[in-house]
């Protein structure tokens, strides 16, 4: 496969902006790409502001967001748990499988992962960090600009390298000029990561458009793998 998975340090970090940046910049450059999320639950809370992630997702690409994400549960609770009350827990072949049928010849696959990289699919501890091995794509981190990002996103680096992925950016998002703090973060950041490029997603709004005019800046076809070895 050729494309990338996008992670987080934490849950609500930025990750589907980031995700749906990648796939209309790259769908703007003339690439036919595929978008996949796994798993969505909370469908049962009120819909947020703008769209939901698999509907965001959707919109970038063209494609339905039943495609995005093939297992969709009500409960606002993590994918185990809601697999587990709907009676179909998940497994590691479905979930591999899944993405890897999500795409096809010429297309480029942007997967986005659930909550951060250690965040568990099934009881037994298959993670978001076991299933980025599995499917060998590049990885790009989604980090918070503020106070914390520093630890949250050094751990998050190094936890996916302990597993051998290949981590090819950490995107602070969302970003706003004028942050004495965020912009420190942003450097020291870079300086800790000295190998691991640091990049900034600036605040916008949740359309295709938008969102591919705010990823204008950031290098998202160096980011496509397969994983380097």
């Amino acid at each position: 496969m050729s494309g990338l998975l996008v992670t987080a340090t934490d849950t609500e970090v930025g990750k589907t902006y980031l995700a749906a940046a990648i796939c209309a910049a790259l769908v703007r450059s003339g690439a036919r790409v595929v978008a996949h999320k796994p798993v969505v639950t909370g469908l049962d809370d009120p819909v947020p502001a703008g769209l939901r992630d698999h509907e965001l997702l959707a919109a970038c690409t063209g494609q339905r967001p039943e495609q995005v994400s093939p297992l969709r549960f009500g409960p606002p609770v993590s994918p185990h748990l809601a697999a587990e009350r709907a009676g179909a827990p998940l497994t590691r072949e479905s979930l591999v499988d899944a993405a890897r049928g999500a795409s096809g010849p010429g297309e480029t696959l942007v997967v986005e992962g659930i909550g951060g990289l250690l965040v568990p699919f099934t009881r037994e501890g298959y993670d978001v960090r076991a299933f980025a091995v599995d499917l060998g794509l590049p990885l790009v981190v989604a980090a918070r600009p503020g106070l914390g990002t520093i630890s949250h996103t050094r751990l998050t680096v190094e936890a996916a390298r302990a597993a051998g992925l290949d981590v090819r950016a950490v995107v602070l998002t969302p970003w706003t000029d004028g942050d004495p703090l965020a912009d420190d973060n942003r450097r020291t950041l870079a300086a800790l990561l000295a190998d691991v490029p640091v990049h900034l997603l600036p605040a916008t709004t949740p359309t295709p458009a938008a969102l591919a005019d705010a990823a204008a800046g950031l290098p998202v076809g160096d980011w496509l793998g397969p994983a380097r070895a």
